[in-house]
């Protein structure tokens, strides 16, 4: 059919003329028609449109039900042509008497007919939303998630439901997670577990998901009907079930799960054709909500696909919303090869077919047909009328929602609301992006609407009401209009009309229908709450008693109902401010209380509550630990009470507040146990002593602050500052101890620091050593706080002895200018030293005023409450302050001096010489011989005296010639005695300073002689002095150790020359090397060779090893088996680091550590440690050392060896058993690491007996195991293993057969797979042998349903019923009565249709029991009862846990029908509790069957109790709360974190750091991130609490493990938090220093710091050239950007300076945009309108600016004049954009201006083949133009064109349609001409006025066709490549290129 003939057509069906002829030639039947049709002929697919198509299909439809109903041929239709018209209706006018005859005839047919029509009309395609009854198992549906709780995950979904999202459906991998943690139940509590897995981790709230619909329905195992829950599952494998590896085409979306998370992106799985099909998705496709680092395995992702590989295996994936939202860039699907591959959450385009007011049908993609309903058309939201909005016809995008497996025909549920479309989360009410707020937001869920009006009535549905939100309207179900049934609802009449207002209350939203869920229910508005987020934490609520839990000893826990759905706790100890004998009593099932709210947990859906009076009459409520103030007071509930180590107690207030009660703050009176004074559950009336909300720290006291006797009052007055007191010690605290004054009850505080003058060191060691109980005397009183009536004392000598002499400052009148004083630091500022005294007097010490060796030290020098002694300056008494100094009066040093001189030297005469002969000082001359007497004896040196007033010093290497002479040679001068008189001679003066000696004439005012003692010095002549210059390579001397250092001992050779001798040149006994400060003392002498020497640098190597021992280690000079001492220098997980040489190094793997790999472990190495190491091997080619530490091969060949060394395969021998480490986890295999060269090769079937299903997941890196060699190629030097115990193990037992088997043998096993018939199950220690057990023999009773019943992966306990042999099948059975003689009769009867229950490892007790253990256990402070309450489901999910009737799964307790509900995981039952239906019936019969109650209890008895899960809501409370979460989370950084955290709070630093030790030895290697933070957490351990030392060492550990710049980074940081800036300005230095070449972003930050923190811009400005220095070329702009911006952000900067950085950048760069961007934006910040004017206009001025993109900067530049210009600077800046348009540059760099002529022009290719030249001819053109598309083919008989698709804008064409006046035709080839012929047709009837066909090749007849079809117009223009003269009888050019279509899409012969 020719387009002309349907143009023809449509119009004469519109006209409709009365008379009608009947066509002569009519069409074949559709029927034949789509038979004949091409499947794909060049390009299209169909010769109708959709339209027809659909007309076709109804005909087609009425002619099979017309024959199947009569038996008859369906009559024949006539399709019409040209001007004729055919009508089909029965009452059409009969065209001849014959017709009319027959018509008479057949009456009965006719009215046959019409019936069936009628019946058509019913079954057509019926435009309805989603409903839950159209909702059924299989469906899937686009959700939107709405609420993450604990265990599932509420999504909304479209039409008003919810459905809910186990942890178990989310995807395999989490579901294993999940699997793993339930298996160490054991060792793992369940609060543990369920923290490890943080379902918030995993989804965002407003995401989409696809989800598959598991089920709609839970019957109660009553059988009554359950409530409607949605059950969903957004596995990949089920959200993408119905595709194939054909149907991922681009533009659709897929589901997908993260398989892992790589360094540039993640690798997803998508469950399509098993695991053939992967994705991978892009870091920067993840979207701007997702952030990369946060993404875990597991999570799920909707996706778009992007792209797909060669094969079709790898897709491309994108979960950027945005990205697939945006329907302009065309990511929606076009085309598709099935249709699978519309899927909810696919954008489609469609046409509509049908417009009604309750909906929109329409068909995709012509065949396929879709509907939006009321809500999703987007009637309900906009209220506009659908009809007037859409039109038939008409091309609309929208995306799938739903699917309806159950709908006939095939249909597909649409959503064109904006927000579904766009997949934004919600729709927000401001149309603004900047105002935009969440819907929520500006109408909170439970708000009132005192106004809804109803915009719509929707009769049978509900109503529409405006609920004072724009834009946003709200769903009133008819189920929630009134308290009663309402019948009908009308738009017009009746109380809720349209137009009515009434009082509404919002009670949720649906994210997916953008409507709120309203309620005008009376009983609702009135309701006080309607979820738990609604009460407030301290309200006083009113309830009635829902439950009462009752446990052995009795009631221990009420359930108050508050509202419907809203249930709180009361634990025991909160039923009274006494306790209950008997609360069953009192309490009664149905009677109202009155509670107030203690805490919330809205996640867990938990409320605690109390009935304690003393509580609810309070009406102080602490709630936060902010806003709490120092005195408030409060009642609070002890729930903890410490006996032990810190005693005190724990009070519990409202929230997560909670406070300690120190011991010495419980009473005024002295109390030695709390436990016998105070109870567990007791109201205590609190008093807040100190808070700090930072750390949520409270210390509260009991003291009554107004009791406080005249006797105390009297005492505490008569205490006068500055006397000295007694006192006992009461309490010892984290850094001060609290005393009780002797013969009072005053409490005293002395600090730590207080205790010594010394060191620090010295006071914490006099602290440790003070007791509690012991007694202090002579105590200074330092001061007194009236306030808390404490008395500050202080046992400093130096304070004490200043009192008792009276100069200790007790009042500023004290206070005497020149005074010396003695004090203690108080507070040390940058400015200078606080020193305070006595009675609150304090002074400043100015850092001018301190001596210049200290002014420069950090801290100068000082400590807080450090003893200190200075001068008083000045005084200034009218403002009462005073100022210090330090420094020595000059005229006081000048007299000392001078006294000294004239002592010691009176006129150069000596007074009492030792040697008796000299009389003056100038006797002392070089090399003279005298005497000297020995005062005191150092380790090196003898300080001696020569004469009165005269010293001198002997050094050790003075005093011996030979090592014979030495008796005791760690400490040579042992010997010598004081008083002793030596022979010397005179060498020099002694520099005390520079730690040498000087010639004679080196004379100070107090001169030190250097002496030398040697025997041979005595004697000789001439003096030899050794100097570095005298000493030879290869020389001996005596050496004495001078200082020990980490890796080298220093040496004195003489007083002036010094040496180092490396740690491994010391000796050649190894063992001494490991103690060197032991076994090389200070002093000690050694006898040395010269190694190395450098004179220049004054440099001088020695060594101390024997002579034949030491020679030059090179990979040349080593050998094989050589034992050599080596240094440790770094040390991991997998193998240490030793050093031999200077540039001889090797690594000791763990193959090669111990004889015995079971006790591998490098990390009990240390940095620095000397070890014996033997060379195993060496590669000198390669230049490697392969080293070993085994004791076999460094002790003694004759230690036992458990594991023997390898050295090559050669070495190996088939069936050799051997143990390995795993070196690698590959798909294929383990690789196992054998020797450093010898790797064996395992594969997956070699792994285990038993089938594996994860196998990846039982081994890891590093692993120890154990295998047997089944097999060596030499050659290729390949080894392979096997790791089966049935080859390893010579008593192993071959698992169980089939031919094993016998019938009424007990087995165990696991649940296989369950279907509806039955269950298959996998036998325990068998080779997978399983069998079926039919759910008729599953229970004595009804036969259950195996699905309710039994999940894969349960543990049952079968019987064998049948086997047989010839089909191989094993009949089970899961009868209780099978296992009668296992079961005691008493519990048979408790529940005969009950299987008997396995004992798990992974849940061995019920739900109740774990309940009621909870709850007694008040005295560890578990008092809240959290785990008592079960119910995790959210947003009214309504949920019931079923129990079914016949057999149990593991996971459960039949016996728990106590009612009360459990834990629910999401999933799984872990309770196996009732339903409430059922639960009521048990209750109703408890007093018929006393016998089952009786027989529960005894079940129960036999479970077995685990106590982990009972950890208290808030946390671990204690040191095994920690160890018990840190055995399921040992790789948890946070939980070590947290356990250091702990300590600290106990004042146990020490403790605080070995768990930080223990931590960085547990955590696993590859889990760097988790290791790095404990790293980070120690080094602020040791910042805050620790010396400079101890976090030296720290840091120093810290570089060895990670990067040293991340470490020096982190190091600043925390410098910087603790205010320590001089010690971050050192570290900045020094990391500059060492990593200035590698970072940028260092000298960034360190400027920011310098400019900022500082306030030092010079410093910071100098960075800058330094830093360009040091980095490579490609960083200097971005660099220098960054400085010049920082003078314009940082307060300290010098904006003028910043912009003549960017000036100077912008001279260098002027076409840098990023540069002007920023320059710009810099500005505006500054708000110089002029200067910013200025950069604009240079800007455009810039030459060589390409037009697109100078159109952002205009754009830019206008919208910038829009906020702070006037109209006059817009239109200046319009009309520089116009001119810039026009101007053009030509190559040659001149400027020309540009100006468009011509006509509108339009592409217009003919599919398939002319879009190969589409792009090309766009190129060409000098703008964009549109492009157009025409579908046409050839009808391979006639070779007529028929067109199939057409997309001009207006098809009708009119004198207001829009169109071009030129086409240009791409048609590559003119074969026939009749394409052409039609296609210029086409165009000239759409109204262009001319059109021009671009063609590659044509043949001569063709193109003389094309040609006469513009006439004489001229209307036609044929531009050609080529022309051929013949065409083929089948219309092909001869010779011709072929079909293009084909060429260019590849699809020839297909």
């Amino acid at each position: 059919m020719a387009p002309m003939k349907r143009k023809i057509a449509s119009e004469t069906n519109a006209t409709r003329p009365e008379k009608r002829q009947k066509q002569s030639a009519s069409l074949p039947t559709p029927a034949l028609l789509r038979q004949e049709e091409p499947s794909f002929p060049r390009g299209g697919a169909s010769v109708l449109t959709p339209l027809e198509q659909k007309q076709i299909q109804i005909q087609a439809k009425d002619d099979v039900l017309f024959e199947q109903e009569t038996g008859k041929k369906a009559p024949k239709h006539d399709f019409i042509d040209d001007d004729d018209d055919h009508d089909d209706k029965p009452d059409a006018p009969r065209q001849t008497d014959m017709q009319s005859a027959k018509a008479k005839r057949k009456p009965k047919s006719r009215g046959k007919l019409e019936n069936i029509e009628s019946e058509l009309k019913d079954k057509r395609v019926r435009i309805e939303g989603l409903g839950y009854k159209r909702l059924v198992a299989g469906s899937l549906v686009l959700g939107q998630v709405s609420q993450i709780n604990r265990y599932d995950v509420a999504l909304s979904l479209p039409n008003n439901l919810t459905g809910y999202l186990p942890i178990t459906s989310v995807s395999d991998r989490l579901t294993a997670k999940v699997e793993i943690l339930a298996a160490d139940n054991d060792e793992v509590d369940d609060r543990t577990q369920d923290r490890d897995i943080e379902l918030a981790s995993y989804f965002n709230v407003g995401q989409y998901l696809r989800a598959y619909v598991v089920s709609t329905e839970r019957d109660s195992a009553a059988g009554a009907k359950g409530r409607r829950h949605i059950e969903l599952s957004v596995n990949p494998a089920k959200a993408n079930s119905s595709l194939k590896k054909t149907d991922l085409v681009i533009n659709s979306m897929v589901q997908a799960s993260v398989r892992s998370v790589e360094d540039h992106g993640m690798i997803m799985e998508l469950g399509v054709e098993g695991d053939a099909v992967r994705g991978f998705m892009s870091s920067k496709e993840i979207g701007k909500e997702s952030d990369m680092s946060r993404i875990q395995e597991g999570a799920v992702f909707l996706c778009l696909i992007t792209g797909l590989s060669s094969n079709g295996t790898v897709i491309k994936l994108s979960a950027d919303m945005e990205k697939a939202g945006n329907l302009k860039k065309g990511h929606y699907l076009t085309d598709a090869p099935t249709i699978d591959c519309f899927l909810p959450g696919t954008a489609v385009e469609v046409l509509v077919s049908e417009v009604t007011k309750s909906g929109i049908l329409a068909k995709a993609m012509g065949i396929l047909d879709v509907t939006a309903d009321l809500i999703h058309s987007g009637a309900a939201a906009s209220g506009k009328d659908l009809e007037t909005k859409y039109h038939t016809g008409d091309k609309v995008k929208g995306r799938v929602i739903c699917t309806f497996p159950d709908a006939e025909p095939a249909k597909l549920g649409l959503s064109l609301l904006e927000h579904v479309v766009l997949l934004k989360p919600s729709p927000s009410s401001s149309k603004s992006a900047s105002q935009a707020i969440t819907p929520t937001k500006a109408l909170p869920l439970s708000t009132i609407v005192s106004e809804a009006r109803i915009a719509r009535v929707e009769p049978g549905v509900g109503l529409l009401v405006d609920v004072g939100v724009k834009g946003i309207r709200g769903f009133v179900h008819i189920s929630r209009i009134a308290d009663s049934k309402v019948e009908n609802l009308a738009q017009d009449t009746g109380p809720y009309k349209v137009g009515s207002v009434h009082k509404a209350r919002v009670v949720g939203y649906n994210y997916m229908d953008g409507l709120f869920i309203v309620s005008l229910e009376p009983k609702v508005i009135s309701q006080p709450f309607l979820s738990i987020d609604d009460v407030q934490v301290g309200q006083v609520v009113k309830g009635t008693i829902e439950k009462l839990l009752v446990k052995e000893s009795g009631v221990n826990g009420l359930i108050i109902s508050l509202a419907e759905g809203i249930t709180g706790l009361v634990p025991e100890v909160h039923f009274s401010d006494i306790h209950l004998q008997h609360p069953e009593k009192k309490f009664k099932q149905g009677a109202p209380v009155t509670a107030r709210v203690l805490s919330k947990l809205p996640a867990e859906r938990q409320l605690r509550l109390t009935l304690k009076k003393s509580l609810m009459n309070s009406d102080e409520v602490w709630a936060s630990y902010h806003g709490l103030e120092i005195n408030a007071e409060a009642p609070g509930t002890i729930i903890k009470i410490i006996s032990s180590g810190g005693a005190g107690a724990v009070v519990q207030f409202y929230g997560p507040v909670r406070g300690f009660l120190p011991l010495s703050e419980m009473s005024e009176t002295f109390i030695d146990d709390p436990k016998r004074h105070f109870r567990v559950g007791q109201v205590v009336k609190a008093r807040i002593v100190s808070v700090d909300p930072a750390e949520q720290r409270l210390i509260v006291s009991c003291k009554d602050p107004s009791v406080f006797g005249a006797e105390q009052q009297a005492q505490f007055q008569s205490l006068a500052v500055g006397s000295t007191v007694d006192g006992i010690v009461s309490e010892k605290a984290n850094d001060e101890i609290v005393l009780e004054l002797t013969g009072s009850y005053l409490k005293a505080i002395l600090p730590f620091e207080h205790l010594a003058d010394g060191s620090a060191q010295k006071s914490a060691s006099m602290a440790k050593k003070i007791r509690v109980g012991q007694e202090m005397k002579d105590l200074l009183i330092l001061g007194k706080t009236e306030g808390k009536r404490l008395v500050q004392v202080t046992s400093k000598p130096i304070l004490v002895t200043a009192a008792r002499s009276g100069k200790l400052l007790k009042a500023f009148e004290d206070v005497q200018e020149g005074a010396d004083v003695d004090g203690y630091v108080n507070n040390l500022t940058l400015a200078g030293v606080f020193v305070h005294f006595a009675g609150g007097v304090s002074g400043l010490l100015h850092k001018s005023q301190l001596p210049d060796e200290t002014a420069a030290s950090p801290d100068f020098g000082l400590r807080k409450n450090q003893s200190i002694s200075a001068r008083v300056l000045s005084v200034n008494h009218a403002q009462r302050r005073f100022s210090l100094t330090r420094k020595i009066k000059a005229s006081t040093a000048a007299a000392d001096n001078l006294a000294e001189d004239k002592s010691s030297m009176p006129e150069g005469s000596l007074s009492n010489p030792v040697d008796e002969v000299s009389t003056n000082i100038n006797d002392f001359s070089l090399g003279k011989n005298t005497k000297a007497r020995i005062t005191s004896v150092k380790e090196t040196q003898l300080n001696v005296q020569l004469a009165d007033g005269v010293q001198g010093r002997i050094d050790v290497s003075e005093i011996f010639d030979n090592l014979e002479d030495i008796r005791d040679r760690k400490h040579p001068l042992k010997s010598m005695r004081p008083r002793q008189v030596l022979p010397v001679r005179i060498l020099g003066m002694h520099d005390a300073r520079n730690h040498r000696f000087l010639p004679i004439t080196h004379r100070n005012k107090a001169p030190v002689y250097e002496l030398s003692a040697k025997p041979s010095n005595q004697t000789s002549t001439e003096l030899d002095i050794l100097t570095l210059q005298k000493v030879d390579v290869e020389s001996t001397y005596l050496a004495y150790v001078n200082n020990v250092a980490e890796d080298c001992v220093w040496v004195n050779l003489s007083p002036n020359v010094r040496g180092r001798i490396q740690t491994l040149d010391l000796s050649d006994d190894v063992s001494l090397l490991k103690n060197l400060g032991k076994n090389f003392p200070i002093g000690s002498v050694l006898k040395v060779r010269v190694v190395n020497l450098d004179v220049m640098n004054n440099h001088l190597d020695l060594s101390a090893r024997s002579i034949a021992s030491v020679k030059p280690l090179t990979l040349d000079t080593l050998s094989v088996g050589m034992v050599l001492p080596g240094r440790v220098t770094r040390v991991n997980e997998r193998q240490i680091m030793v050093h031999l040489a200077d540039s001889l190094s090797g690594p000791v793997s763990l193959v090669d550590l111990v004889d015995d790999y079971s006790t591998a472990d490098p990390t009990v190495y240390e940095k620095n440690q000397i070890i014996r190491i033997c060379v195993k091997g060496v590669d000198v080619p390669n230049k490697r050392l392969y080293l070993s530490t085994r004791p076999s091969k460094t002790l003694s060949s004759s230690l036992p060896v458990e594991d023997r060394e390898i050295n090559a395969v050669s070495d190996l021998k088939v069936n050799d058993v051997v143990r390995g480490f795993v070196k690698n986890v590959a798909d294929n295999g383990l690789f196992v690491c054998l020797a450093t060269n010898v790797t064996a090769f395992v594969r997956v079937s070699d792994l285990s007996d038993l089938f594996l299903k994860d196998w990846k997941s039982e081994y890891e890196i590093d692993q120890l195991v154990k295998g047997k060699v089944i097999q060596i190629d030499k050659d290729l030097n390949h080894v392979q293993m096997t790791l089966k115990k049935s080859h390893i193990d010579k008593d192993y037992k071959p698992p169980l057969t089939f031919n094993d088997m016998t019938v009424g043998q007990i087995v165990t096993g696991k649940v296989r797979k369950v279907e509806h018939f039955g269950v298959f199950i996998v036998i325990d220690n068998s080779a997978n042998v399983s069998g079926l057990c039919h759910k008729s023999q599953m229970a004595d009773g009804k036969a259950p349903d195996p699905n309710k019943l039994y999940d894969e992966g349960d543990l049952v306990k079968a019987k064998i019923l049948k086997i047989d042999r010839e089909s191989r099948r094993i009949s089970l059975g899961l009868k209780a009565s099978f296992f009668d003689a296992e079961v005691d009769s008493d519990a048979i009867e408790d529940d005969a249709t009950a299987p008997p229950i396995m004992k798990s490892d992974s849940i061995e007790d019920s739900e109740v029991e774990k309940l009621k253990e909870m709850l007694a256990e008040n005295d560890d402070g578990n008092s809240d009862g959290w785990e008592g309450l079960g119910d995790s489901q959210d947003v009214d999910s309504d949920t019931h846990m079923d129990d079914g009737d016949g057999g149990v799964r593991i996971n459960s307790d039949p016996t728990a029908n106590s009612g009360m509900q459990g834990l629910n995981a999401g999933g799984f039952d872990w309770t196996g509790s009732l339903s409430i239906a059922e639960d009521q019936n048990r209750m109703s019969e408890s007093d018929e069957e006393p016998s089952q109650s009786k027989t529960k209890r005894r079940r129960k008895a036999e479970l077995q109790i685990d106590r982990t899960g009972d950890l208290d809501a808030d946390g671990p409370q204690s040191g095994s709360d920690f160890e018990r979460l840190l055995l399921g989370q040992p790789n948890s950084s946070v939980l070590w974190v947290s356990y250091m955290a702990y300590q600290l709070q106990l004042s146990e630093v020490d403790k605080a750091r070995e768990i930080a030790e223990r931590a960085l030895r547990t955590i696993h290697i590859r889990e760097q991130d988790e290791k790095l933070n404990v790293w980070v957490a120690l080094l602020n351990l040791e910042d805050t609490h620790g010396s400079d030392e101890g976090l030296e060492k720290v840091f120093q550990r810290a570089c060895q493990y990670y990067d040293s710049l991340d470490i020096h980074e982190r190091l600043i940081s925390i410098y910087i938090q603790s205010r320590k800036h001089e010690k971050a300005d050192s570290l900045f230095t020094t990391t500059l220093s060492k990593h200035g070449s590698k970072s940028p972003s260092l000298w960034l930050n360190a400027a920011n710091f310098y400019l900022t923190t500082l306030n030092s811009p010079a410093q910071a400005r100098g960075l800058l050239p330094r830093a360009l220095q040091c980095l490579p070329s490609h960083t200097h702009l971005q660099l220098s950007s960054k400085f010049a911006q920082l003078e314009f952000t940082s307060p300290n900067g010098d904006p003028e300076r910043g912009r003549t950085m960017f000036e100077g950048l912008l001279d260098t760069f002027p076409k840098r945009l990023d540069l002007w961007n920023v320059y710009l934006d810099l500005e505006m910040k500054v708000e110089d309108r002029e200067r910013v004017r200025g950069l604009f206009e240079r800007l455009v001025k810039v030459k060589g600016m390409k037009v697109r993109k100078m159109r952002f900067w205009f754009k830019k530049w206008m919208g910038w004049e829009e906020k702070v210009g006037d109209v006059k600077q817009r239109e200046r800046v319009e009309k520089l954009a116009e001119e810039y348009v026009r101007k053009d540059e030509t190559p040659l760099g001149a400027q020309y201006t540009t100006e468009t002529v011509g006509p509108p022009v339009a592409l217009v290719p003919i599919l398939r083949s002319g879009l190969g030249m589409l792009e090309a001819v766009q190129t060409l053109l000098p703008d964009p133009v549109p492009v157009h598309h025409l579908g046409l083919y050839r009808e391979p008989t006639t070779l007529q064109p028929v067109e199939y698709y057409n997309n001009l804008p207006y098809h009708r064409p009119s004198s207001t349609s829009a169109h071009p006046d030129i086409a240009i035709l791409l048609d590559p080839i003119i074969a026939t001409g009749g394409t052409s012929v039609a296609a210029i047709q086409t165009l000239l009837e759409w109204g262009v006025k001319k059109v021009v066909v671009i063609a590659v090749l044509a043949s001569q007849g063709g193109l003389r066709r094309a040609a006469q079809e513009g006439g004489e117009q001229g209307q036609v223009e044929i531009w050609v490549g080529g022309c051929d003269e013949e065409v083929t009888d089948r219309g092909m050019i001869r010779p011709g290129m072929g079909d293009v279509g084909d060429r260019l899409f590849m699809t020839i012969g297909k």
